[in-house]
């Protein structure tokens, strides 16, 4: 993985580690709202909502647009796929070590049977 795929999936993980901005993105993936809509659900001061928004938009899972004053927040389709590709690794590497573990454990019991 280069640099910049490095900079993304840690953008990702870091949004992610968060409690308030995992809930925030579970929240516009069902809709999109506008900011105050997200602020006024947390004990948290507007600021506080905004710079969590501003964690979500660098890691690339969230995407404000602008009607009129007002700023919507959505889900980023794809926004994901970094981590997705990365975990991916990890479950193919486990499946072939269970595989090989049943493999193995398959032969060990031919071999008690026979016995």
């Amino acid at each position: 993985m280069d640099s910049a795929g490095t900079i993304e999936l840690d953008n990702v993980f870091g949004a992610l580690a968060d409690p308030t901005r995992r809930d925030i993105l579970r929240r516009v993936a069902r809709s999109q709202l506008f900011v105050g809509q997200i602020a006024k659900d947390y004990n948290l001061t507007f600021a506080a909502v905004s710079k969590h928004l501003m964690v979500l938009e660098k890691a690339r899972l969230i995407v404000k647009s602008k009607v009129g004053r007002r700023q919507f927040v959505r889900a980023h389709p794809g926004g994901l796929k970094a981590a997705e590709d990365y975990l991916e690794n990890y479950r193919r590497m486990w499946e072939n070590r269970f595989d090989r573990l049943d493999k193995l454990l398959k032969e060990e019991e031919l071999r008690y049977e026979r016995n």
